[in-house]
């Protein structure tokens, strides 16, 4: 059986076309990705870090799947050195304080939705992939961290629906803004129409006129 990243060519047709006809009728990805998870069997997490996997494949047959699909990922930009190490400082001189890696991530950020799921995914993924870095940056800056009360798949679980709920309200505020903007096009193509009627209106009146003038 034919595989694209690790879903059958079936599997991921489906996802894309659901994807597509779901964006077109205004649904947010995050409701899409739970609707397809629960009808495969999957996670929703899991769903959504497969889909934007595959739009960034570049292999024949992905690329023949979301051909005139209109779907695209936005650009992702990677952490650098420094700017991971001033994220972890900041995160954990919050998490010294005794909030949680959520409020904590919140404060930093202050409510800014985009920097909070950039830091959140990648906070995540270090702990998950990385932890000695993440202890190594507690201990040079003195931060004595108190463990979480919950227990660390519950703790996971509900940082990855908060990723998911960032995802939701990022994509209403971009499908409130392209409304406006559809809404902006409509308005002046109306103006627009009005005045060259105006405009028509007024070079037959001058021709009339001119007609009378000269009979």
């Amino acid at each position: 059986m034919e595989k694209i990243n690790g879903y059958s060519k079936e599997e991921a047709a489906e996802l894309v076309r659901s994807i597509s006809e779901g964006r077109k009728r205004g649904k947010t990805l995050t409701s899409l990705f739970a609707e397809y998870g629960k009808k495969h069997g999957r996670a929703s997490g899991s769903v959504r870090n497969y889909y934007y996997r595959l739009l960034k494949t570049e292999s024949a047959g992905a690329k023949k799947l979301l051909e005139g699909k209109g779907l695209r990922a936005e650009q992702v930009r990677p952490f650098t050195g420094q700017e991971r190490e001033e994220m972890l400082k900041k995160i954990l001189l919050e998490r010294g304080k005794g909030f949680s890696v959520r409020r904590s991530i919140a404060n930093v950020c202050g409510g800014n939705e985009k920097m909070m799921l950039r830091y959140q995914n990648k906070y995540r993924n270090m702990l998950k992939k990385q932890p000695e870095e993440v202890r190594a940056a507690a201990e040079k800056w003195g931060v004595a961290v108190q463990p979480e009360r919950r227990p660390a798949k519950f703790l996971e679980k509900r940082l990855q629906a908060e990723i998911d709920a960032l995802y939701g309200r990022l994509a209403v505020s971009l499908r409130d803004e392209n409304e406006r903007l559809r809404e902006t096009v409509r308005r002046l193509t109306e103006e627009n129409e009005l005045l060259r009627r105006a405009s028509r209106v007024k070079k037959a009146m001058l021709a009339a006129n001119g007609n009378a003038k000269q009979g």
